[in-house]
């Protein structure tokens, strides 16, 4: 099998043959049909997050092991299973859920295996879904996409299930106002698909990107503004009818939590998804005062994973612009996704 893996931090990702795949007890290994390409990914090829302040996360003083095959986005047709792995189709084709936790924490056994201490998601903490084969621990990972396009549903692994998960945060605080979106990219355009399935008034948009501000307004939100705009918050302010209700941050840099949180209402809501990174700017006597809910969004777990697909499977989501790239160009796919040419999602 060949693999796309990153051997050393802050180095392009090395193009690997290594040995077939051999499932063991419950595992079952898909032959990949598609491997969606995500900002994560950008993070982990570079080998850290920015936390503002001048200081980063990094990824190898954190318990990462290397090497390791990126990748947590992805559809593969099924090609063996172990002898614990019970009633899998062979040839069937599935999404993976990639976010596997450890499965004996108290957090695991809740469901939440997104929170697990311990992890073992696929392309973060095991080889993932840059290969052309992944082995994944469990059937209960998978789940059939008939003769959907792979390369149209592996971005649901991740910017799909981040959204939904996002707007079940945000919940009934968007229905007082429309709901205001800080990036226009995939997972902003995805957003708003899974928003408008679900019967959501179009939300506003906001990126410092003109061609990604057309994009929104195709897609159907109702006002685009640039964040760059001396006044950007009256004109946020405007397009929503006031002080915003909710709010969710796909760039979450000082720049975008910064609009947010000057725009927000009291008691308003706001969902940070995006890793872009800095230090937060606000003023801290003013979060009491405005009495405004911040919150993180880190995926999401497989109950909501499931509810997501239910809406993937009833064809009401509008597509999303995907740009293919073959896994030798895996390089390639992750350039351009950091320099912003990627309209919509990357997958190999």
């Amino acid at each position: 099998m060949q693999c796309q893996c990153i051997k050393q931090f802050g180095d392009k990702l090395a193009l690997e043959e290594r040995p077939d795949l051999t499932p063991q007890g419950t595992e079952v290994i898909l032959k990949v049909a598609a491997a969606g390409v995500c900002h994560t990914d950008v993070h982990l090829r570079s080998g850290y997050y920015d936390i503002g302040h001048g200081e980063k996360l990094e990824f190898a003083k954190r318990g990462f092991k290397l090497p390791l095959t990126l990748g947590h986005e992805t559809v593969g047709v099924i090609a063996a299973a172990g002898p614990e792995a019970g009633d899998v189709t062979e040839g069937e084709t599935c999404l993976v859920f990639p976010w596997v936790g450890c499965g004996d924490c108290a957090v695991c056994a809740e469901g939440k295996e997104n929170y697990c201490l311990a992890p073992r998601f696929l392309g973060v903490f095991q080889d993932g879904g840059y290969a052309t084969h992944i082995k994944v621990p469990h059937p209960r990972c998978l789940f059939p996409i008939g003769d959907m396009s792979p390369s149209a549903v592996a971005p649901y692994a991740c910017s799909g299930m981040t959204t939904y998960s996002a707007l079940k945060k945000v919940g009934d605080a968007a229905e007082r106002a429309p709901l205001v979106l800080y990036g226009a990219g995939g997972l902003g355009q995805t957003c708003m698909s899974i928003l408008k399935a679900m019967g959501g008034a179009a939300p506003v948009v906001v990126d410092i990107d003109a061609a990604k501000r057309d994009q929104a307004i195709q897609a159907g939100a109702s006002a685009a503004i640039d964040g760059a705009a001396e006044d950007a918050i009256a004109q946020i302010m405007d397009a929503a009818g006031g002080p915003v209700a909710a709010s969710i941050d796909f760039v979450a840099n000082e720049q975008t939590t910064e609009l947010a949180f000057e725009s927000a209402a009291k008691g308003g809501k706001m969902v940070l998804v995006g890793l872009y990174g800095g230090a937060a700017p606000w003023k801290l006597p003013i979060i009491p005062i405005k009495a405004v809910h911040i919150m993180g969004r880190y995926m999401g777990n497989i109950g909501e994973f499931s509810e997501l697909m239910e809406i993937v499977r009833s064809g009401d989501l509008a597509p999303i612009p995907v740009a293919e790239f073959p896994l030798d160009e895996a390089n390639e796919a992750l350039d351009q996704l950091e320099e912003g040419k990627i309209a919509g999602r990357a997958v190999l």
